[in-house]
């Protein structure tokens, strides 16, 4: 008997009420996954562009331009 099974015979025994909890909370799970996802990808993004720069990086140099003046 696998997972699904398990949790199908379970909801049998369940109320109306408790089984729609369950269903609200499978809900909320796939919500959880999918923003999990979408953050992955925003941060593998800036991964492939973090890796542009390579040298040293002067915060004060940075802020000490003539434009900035």
């Amino acid at each position: 008997m696998n997972t699904v099974e398990k949790i199908y015979e379970e909801l049998q025994q369940l109320t109306e009420t408790d089984a729609r909890e369950v269903l609200d909370f499978v809900g909320f799970l796939k919500q959880k996954r999918l923003k999990q996802q979408n953050l992955s990808g925003d941060v593998n993004e800036l991964d492939r562009f973090g890796q542009v720069f390579k040298g040293n990086f002067n915060r004060d140099e940075c802020y000490d331009r003539k434009v900035l003046r």
